[in-house]
C-alpha cells in the first residue's frame, strides 16, 4: 500500500525541481538584496540631483552678478578704447601703434573683468590657483599654440619698430605690395595686381623685408649696348642728355651713364637714374627712359646692334660659282 504513494511523492518532487530549474527561480534572500541595492542607488542618485539643483539655484544670484560684471566690462572696454583713440589723435603716433594700444587696452580690461567675474561666480577661484592648476597643461597649451604666440609677439615687435608703416610698399619672399593693415597676428598686403595677401607676422619678422617707399625717391637702372664702331663718348653724352630731359626723372640727383663691359656684339652702358619710389611710378619712368634712349640713339645714328655671329676658318676656304641652270624646254 505504501509503495504506490512513495512513487507518486518522488515524481512530484522531481517535477517541482524541474519547474524551478526551467523558470530560473531566484532565492528569496538574493531577490531582497538586489531590490534593496537598486532602491539605495535610486535614492543616492535622487539626492545628488537634488543637491546639484539646490546648489545651482543658490549660485544663480552669483552667476547673474558675474554676467553683469562681464557686461560692464564690455561697456568699459569700448569706453576705454575711445579714450585711448582721443589721446593718441593728439600725438604723432603711427597708425599701427594706435591699433596696438587699442588692442592692449581692450585685452587688459577683459582679462581683469573675466577674473573678477570668475571670482564672483566661483568663490574658491583665484588666479594663483588657476595658474597652479594648469601645471603641465600650460606647457602643452604653449606648444599647441606656439605659432599663434609667435605671430603675436612678432606683431608687437613689428608695430614697435619704426620701419614698415601702413601704406608702405614692401617686398618679402616674392610678395610685393602695399601694407594696408597690421594686426597682432597678421599683416594685410595689397599686391600690385590688386590681390589681398594675408601674411603671418612671423614671416615678416624672420625674413628680410625690402621697404620700397622708405624714401620718396629710389634708383632704377637698365643696360643698353652700342656697336663697337660707335663713338662711345658721344653715345654716353646722348644717353645722359636724353634721360635728363625727362620730366619724371628726379633732377636733384645726377644721372649715371658708364661703360660697363664688352659684350658679345656691343659695348654695354649701365644707366642709373632716380625716380619716385612707388612701383607704378617706377614702371612708368622706366618705360619713358627706354623710349627716350632708343629715339636719341637713332637720331644720333648710333646703332643698338643685334647679336652678331662671326665664323672664323683657320684654313683658306675655296669659293666656287654655282653653275647656272639651263632653261627647260617650253619655258
Amino acid at each position: 500500500m505504501l509503495r504506490p504513494f512513495a512513487g507518486k511523492l518522488e515524481r512530484r518532487k522531481g517535477q517541482e525541481r524541474g519547474n524551478r530549474i526551467a523558470t530560473g527561480a531566484v532565492p528569496a534572500w538574493l531577490a531582497t538584496w538586489i531590490g534593496s541595492l537598486f532602491v539605495n542607488y535610486i535614492a543616492t542618485l535622487h539626492n545628488q540631483i537634488e543637491r546639484m539643483t539646490r546648489g545651482f539655484v543658490q549660485l544663480l544670484p552669483q552667476l547673474a552678478i558675474a554676467l553683469g560684471i562681464l557686461l560692464i566690462t564690455w561697456f568699459f572696454a569700448k569706453f576705454a578704447v575711445r579714450i585711448a583713440d582721443r589721446l593718441t589723435k593728439r600725438t604723432h603716433i603711427r597708425e599701427d601703434l594706435k591699433q596696438l594700444l587699442d588692442t592692449l587696452v581692450r585685452l587688459a580690461i577683459w582679462i581683469i573683468g573675466t577674473v573678477i567675474a570668475l571670482t564672483v561666480a566661483i568663490p574658491s577661484f583665484t588666479p594663483a590657483s588657476a595658474f597652479a592648476g594648469l601645471g603641465v597643461g600650460a606647457l602643452a597649451i604653449g606648444f599647441a599654440f606656439q605659432d599663434i604666440f609667435e605671430n603675436f609677439l612678432a606683431g608687437v615687435l613689428i608695430m614697435l619698430r619704426e620701419k614698415m608703416r601702413i601704406n608702405d610698399q614692401i617686398e618679402c619672399e616674392g610678395i610685393v605690395g602695399r601694407v594696408e593693415r597690421i594686426t597682432l597676428r597678421e599683416t594685410h598686403v595689397r599686391q600690385l595686381s590688386n590681390e589681398l595677401t594675408i601674411v603671418p607676422n612671423s614671416k615678416l619678422f624672420k625674413n628680410p623685408v625690402k621697404i620700397l617707399t622708405e624714401n620718396p625717391v629710389r634708383r632704377d637702372e637698365i643696360v643698353v649696348g652700342v656697336s663697337y664702331d660707335a663713338d662711345l663718348e658721344q653715345a654716353q653724352t646722348v644717353i645722359r642728355e636724353a634721360i635728363e630731359a625727362l620730366e619724371h626723372v628726379n633732377h636733384d640727383r645726377p644721372v649715371l651713364v658708364v661703360a660697363r663691359t664688352f659684350g658679345a656684339s656691343s659695348v654695354d652702358f649701365l644707366i642709373q637714374w632716380w625716380a619716385p619710389s612707388t612701383p607704378r611710378d617706377m614702371r612708368l619712368t622706366r618705360s619713358e627712359v627706354v623710349i627716350a634712349v632708343k629715339n636719341a640713339l637713332d637720331a644720333a645714328k648710333i646703332e643698338i646692334p643685334y647679336p652678331y655671329v662671326t665664323n672664323t676658318f683657320k684654313e683658306p676656304l675655296p669659293l666656287t660659282r654655282a653653275p647656272r641652270e639651263q632653261p627647260r624646254d617650253g619655258l
